[in-house]
Order: C-alpha cells, then structure tokens, then sequence
C-alpha cells in the first residue's frame, strides 16, 4: 500500500498526566510521522513509539506543521488517542458468503453498516474476525515480521470445496495451506464456524473440527481454539440463497456430534478446543453446559459460556446487595427472548430486595423476522412495538449490547432518545456491566 493513502492520525483524546499532556497536545492535532515514518495503524504508532527518542511531525488544528522532540523511557505511552486504528484504508472483504450479516440488512441505513471488514489489523488489535483470503503477500510478510499472533479467523470449513461454496471464492480452499503457515511461523489463531445446515453441518463440521484439532500441537498451537456457532438469518437476506435456519432437532443434533469430539479433545489434547456458543443450547432447549466445563473462555467474544460467566459474576457481585431501598422503584429490563429462561434468577435475586422491582421483558425481533433474538440483535423498533403504552416504571434498564458501540444507536439507526421520546420519555439507562445494573437498581437515585 502507497503511503499516499495513508491520512495523518486524528487526535481524539489525549490522557491526563500524560508526555503528550505535559507537551501541549490537543485534540484535533493530526499525527503524520514518527522519526520519518508515516505509521498506517495504531500497530505502527505502537511500534515506532516503543523508542526512547522521538521526533514527530504533526499537523495543529490550523493546519500548521510542528516538528516534536521527545525523550522517553523505552515503550512508554506518550498518552494519544485516536479517530480510528487505522490511519489508511479498511480492507474490505471480497468474498460473498451467503450468511454474510452485513447482506442481511435493509438498504437505506447508515453507511458504516455496509463495510464489510476483512482486516487483519482489527482482528489482531479487537478480535474481529477475518477469512484471510484478502490478504496480499505484503500482508502475510508484515504479520509473520510484526508477530501479529492471535489473529481471529473465519473458518466455517476446512474441506477446500465447501469452504469455497461458502465464501463465493476460489481462493478459501487453500485455508489448510494457510493454517500450516501459522504453525511454521509460531503464531496462532482463534477459529470460528459458523454452521449452515444442509452446508457445512454434520459430517463436514466433524471433519472441520478435525482438521482444526490437527494444528492444536506443541507449545506454541497454531490454532488455539475453534467456536461453532449456530447461522443467524434475517428477513432481509437475499432469497435467492440457499440458507435455512437452524430448528430446535438440529441444534440437539449439533450438540450431541459436538460434545462427542469434545470428549476425544479432551483425551488426546487435555482441552475441550472445540466450544459450542450458547445459542445452541436457546435453540436446542437444553441446560447450558457448567461454569466448570468452559476452562478460561476462550471464546467468549463468540458468545460461548458468557451467560455461565455473566451469571456467576452476578451472584458474587449480588452478596452486596441491600435488604432494601428507599424510596422504592420499579424498572422494566429488556432482554432478547433467548436468554430468557437463563437470567430469570438474575431478576429473582433482585426482586428479593425490598421496595425494588425489576420487570424482564423478553423480546424477539419483528424487524429482522426472528422468533428467538439474542439481546444483541434487538433494535428500537423492536422496543416501541412491545413497551408502547405500558408501564415501564421509573425507566428502562438496556443492555449496552444493543447500541453500537461508543454511540447511541440501535441497529435500525434508531436513537435512544427517539426511542424514549416514542414511549413517552421514558428514561432509559445503559447497562453494560453487573456493576452498571447493579448501579442502576439500587444504587444513589439519579435521573436516568
């Protein structure tokens, strides 16, 4: 990539009791160079400040060049944030998988929910996922020089045919070569399959998990760990497509197959590797697995054992809850239908507090024509549809999942304050953490 497409680095935040504080920079100052370089992402910038002799360039709000001399100890921060973690262009993904969320959703939205990202610098620096057929040579060489380890990648099979029918792209069957890679190198992953029944289900999952398990050796495995995820289909996909939901007898028939490698893992690798995220067991209608049973999450972004996990920090979190409060209150909180049976006790142990009472309003999603909805993919329109015109009680209490993230907008472009405005100026507050709802119940009495 030129460095012509790499743009000086937006200054968003710079943090108290910082080097750059101290010097005087200011938000709206751009980053061009360190010692020369024109960093293209946060990992440059990281990279090149780890010295302890600095000279910057910077552009001032005016537009004005600075030449900055800075002495530091080795690798500490200088204290700058920035617009985004990447100073050049996204790489986007070429491919055209069929579950692809992004192709599910309604035209007309906001540009931000069309980029489809296939970078490998997010997946290092967030753990987002990546397919790794967009990778250039330069790409691979940078990774391997910049021990970019781990990366997160979308599997979804290793049989080379069914892998390139997925992905709508020749280039996804060479995924073996590409893992062998990884383990030449000593640098790992984290994998994900995504299951498509009638596709990559059943016996090529057997075989996907198997080929995976391949490259979980030695000290330094190339492949860490591997999450099966149920496929997410909306009103809005393509119907030419020929995806199918999964129904309650396949999750159980997912799991049964699932649980039988895990056994094997267990035995001949001393990890269960393989780990089946919570939704299976919604659709499957079966007992989520014991907290023991998820070693140190290693897929908890994938949504595997985050309720066991959500559950037990509740229930350590709720020793410090009062017998009662005063004055009382009474709010509604929302949640997707299926996590609905699970966090009842959530909301029973809450309950027990006097002069408290928590309302669980399980939703499914109309605007992506779901029967059974995650709380993630709620949107306001969903809220307005069910909470119109009943009683909320001092508020909302909305999980902070469903709003993109550092925004106030729901999937459907909805705000929280038109979503308020709609149910009458409810208050609603965003809970992100135990101790955010835990705040929120019982905590100081504030305006929501």
């Amino acid at each position: 990539m030129s460095t012509s497409t790499i743009q000086p680095a937006l200054i968003t935040r710079i943090l108290p009791d910082s080097i750059a504080a101290e010097i005087g920079f200011e938000v709206g100052d751009r980053l061009v160079s360190i010692n020369g370089q024109a960093p293209r992402d946060l990992i440059d910038y990281q990279f090149f400040c780890a010295d302890e002799v600095l000279e910057l360039e910077v552009l001032d709000t005016s537009g004005k060049s600075h030449q900055v001399e800075i002495e530091k100890d080795y690798d500490e921060d200088l204290g700058l944030e920035f617009e985004s973690a990447l100073f050049d262009s996204l790489i986007q993904c070429n491919n055209r998988c069929p579950f692809c969320f992004i192709d599910q959703q309604p035209p007309g939205m906001r540009q931000t929910l069309y980029l489809k990202d296939d970078d490998y610098r997010l997946s290092f620096l967030y753990g987002s996922y990546l397919t790794l057929t967009n990778l250039t040579q330069r790409e691979w060489d940078r990774i391997a020089q910049m021990r970019l380890s781990p990366l997160y990648v979308s599997v979804h099979a290793t049989e080379p045919e069914v892998r390139s029918r997925l992905l709508k792209n020749p280039r996804a069957g060479l995924l073996l070569d590409q893992l062998q890679w990884f383990q030449n190198h000593d640098l790992q992953i984290h994998a994900q399959v995504v299951v498509c029944p009638g596709i990559n289900d059943g016996e090529h999952l057997e075989q996907t998990l198997r080929d995976l398990a391949r490259f979980h050796q030695g000290e330094i495995p190339a492949v860490i760990s591997a999450a099966v995820v149920p496929v997410g289909l909306t009103r809005f996909r393509p119907m030419e497509d020929e995806l199918i939901p999964v129904t309650t007898a396949k999750a159980q028939e997912t799991i049964a197959l699932v649980q039988k490698l895990q056994a094997q893992f267990q035995q001949e690798l001393g990890s269960t590797f393989a780990w089946l995220a919570d939704e299976w067991f919604l659709i499957g209608r079966q007992d989520l697995p014991s907290e023991s049973h998820y070693e140190d999450y290693p897929q908890l972004g994938n949504g595997v054992g985050s309720i066991r996990q959500f559950i037990k920090q509740f229930h350590k979190a709720a020793r410090q809850l009062p017998a009662k409060i005063s004055p009382p209150r009474k709010f509604t909180w929302v949640l997707g239908n299926a996590v609905e049976q699970a966090f009842q006790p959530i909301a029973g142990r809450l309950n027990q507090v006097q002069g408290l009472q928590i309302n669980k309003v399980a939703l499914n999603s109309e605007y992506w024509g779901q029967e059974i909805t995650v709380t993630g993919l709620l949107t306001g329109q969903d809220l307005v549809r069910v909470l119109k015109d009943q009683d909320l009680g001092d508020g909302i209490l909305l999980p902070s999942l469903m709003l993109k993230h550092d925004d106030d907008r729901f999937l459907d472009d909805m705000t929280i304050a038109e979503v308020s405005g709609q149910l009458g100026e409810i208050p609603i507050r965003r809970v992100g953490t135990i101790e955010e709802l835990l705040e929120a119940c019982v905590g100081e009495p504030t305006h929501l």
